[in-house]
């Protein structure tokens, strides 16, 4: 019981910690040393870090690197040449500015699905958002919650295909692609988009009949004039480009994905792998092996189409490069913390307790998902900390009860992205300083289309998975 008290006091100190905006980087090592001093086993600290936890954290850079780098670089070449703005504004051009609420769901949809990380969404569509919320007079209180529809929801969690390193991340552990259970996930994005719009609808709707407005803010800021270098390079960022060329690269990253995971994989004959890496099982890497192919053909892209006409090519491929870093190693450090956590005595004692939560192991993976993205505050963190300490459990488990992978697979993903949402997460506090506002402003509405739709729509996807299996 002392080690189970010992893993609870750690997981407190870490969201409280990161609530208070202390890196994870930090933390986790940290929070791991307190729990395995706090348990009784001081003496394996220095063995348990070198062996255990950096062996995880290790072992998870080595698997996602590819994926949180090309994501990062695709996310950068969009911006600066000028694909998502093209995007954004042909979206408001399409639906008009009497559907504001609309136009920036979409347009954040758009983009977070065909690849784009899901912050430089959020920096890219701010000022359109802001524009066209003052002119439809809607408060401007709900900038973020509808940012965070579009691009921290469905997207993310739900849609077939989505290239969001959360929907990746269950493939080495499940042997699934990011396609997995296509049917539900789309009837649970579904879900998700019309439960949102209509709540923000409905709240412009009543902020409207009490006579508010926009609102009054001071858009400006505290920071240094920009340079003419850094006014040249926003400049470029914001220039429009054909809406094919701002098209295509987002469409093959579902395309050369869909193509490798289902047409040229499956008829190769991948058994000459283990010649050379006998410990290797290529079933469980091709989901992955797919991606990275299609970030890589998408990046390509938008560098030859736009070549000769970049304002600074070499900066922008090293600060789409350098921008991986952070959330890759935050991540990786959670992972390296799971690790630490699923060594201890008492963990046996909460591992269990969670697996007999129900007796269908998809209910019990949704209640361990939802929970340890709550407490990091992170749908990948959470998520990374549960397919290390239990995925072997729910896939043993699942194959037990004949349920299928991709089933468990996109319970999992949709559930990381339940909780995770709470006033802790970084993505929430970074998403409110990009709008300028608190969480006394915005933080209800957030709360509304991440958490008050998405439940129910996991609660869907286990019901008709239990009922029909996966489609």
């Amino acid at each position: 019981m002392l080690s189970v008290l010992a893993v609870a006091v750690s997981l407190a100190l870490l969201m409280f910690l990161a609530y208070r905006g202390v890196t994870v980087l930090l933390l986790a090592p940290l929070m791991a040393a307190v729990a395995v001093v706090l348990s009784g086993d001081g003496r394996w600290l220095l063995p348990l870090y070198t062996d255990t936890f950096m062996a995880a954290l290790s072992g998870y850079v080595l698997q996602f690197l590819p994926l949180f780098l090309l994501g990062a670089l695709f996310g950068r070449l969009t911006a600066d040449s000028g694909a998502a703005s093209t995007l954004a504004h042909w979206i408001v051009r399409t639906l008009g500015k009497k559907y504001a609420i609309q136009t920036v769901v979409l347009a954040c949809a758009l983009l977070t699905y065909g690849g784009v990380s899901l912050f430089v969404v959020a920096f890219a569509i701010y000022p359109i958002a802001r524009n066209l919320f003052e002119e439809a007079q809607i408060p401007k209180r709900l900038i973020p919650a509808t940012i965070a529809l579009g691009a921290f929801t469905f997207t993310m969690t739900a849609l077939p295909g989505s290239p969001a390193i959360q929907n990746a991340m269950p493939i080495p552990y499940f042997g699934t692609n990011v396609f997995a259970a296509p049917g539900l996930g789309i009837l649970a994005a579904a879900l998700i988009l019309a439960g949102g719009l209509w709540w923000l609808s409905r709240r412009a709707a009543a902020a409207k009949a009490a006579g508010e407005g926009y609102g009054e803010h001071d858009e400006g800021g505290a920071d240094a004039a920009p340079t003419p270098e850094q006014l040249a390079a926003d400049a470029a960022r914001h220039a429009q480009i054909p809406l094919w060329m701002a098209l295509l690269p987002l469409l093959l990253v579902i395309g050369v994905n869909a193509l490798f995971t289902y047409g040229v994989f499956p008829r190769m004959d991948l058994g000459f792998v283990s010649e050379r890496f006998p410990a290797l099982d290529p079933s469980r890497l091709v989901g992955l092996w797919a991606l990275v192919i299609a970030l890589i053909a998408a990046c390509m892209a938008l560098v030859l189409l736009r070549l000769g006409r970049w304002h600074n090519l070499k900066d922008t491929i090293n600060q789409g490069v350098f921008g991986f870093m952070l959330p890759l190693f935050n991540t990786a450090s959670e992972v390296g913390y799971g690790a630490v956590i699923a060594s201890l005595a008492g963990f046996a004692l909460i591992r269990d307790a969670v697996l007999q939560v129900s007796s269908n192991p998809l209910v019990s993976e949704a209640v361990a998902m939802n929970v340890l993205a709550g407490i990091t505050g992170s749908s990948s963190g959470g998520l990374s900390i549960a397919l290390q300490t239990l995925g072997a459990d729910y896939l043993a488990m699942a194959q037990a009860a004949g349920i299928s992978p991709a089933l468990l697979h996109r319970v999992a993903v949709m559930a990381a992205g339940g909780m995770d949402t709470l006033p802790h997460c970084g993505a929430i506090i970074t998403l409110l300083a990009i709008c300028k506002l608190n969480h006394r402003q915005s933080y209800g509405d957030i709360a509304a289309v991440t958490m008050l739709f998405p439940l129910p729509a996991l609660v869907l996807v286990i019901a008709l998975g239990t009922w029909v299996g996966s489609f």
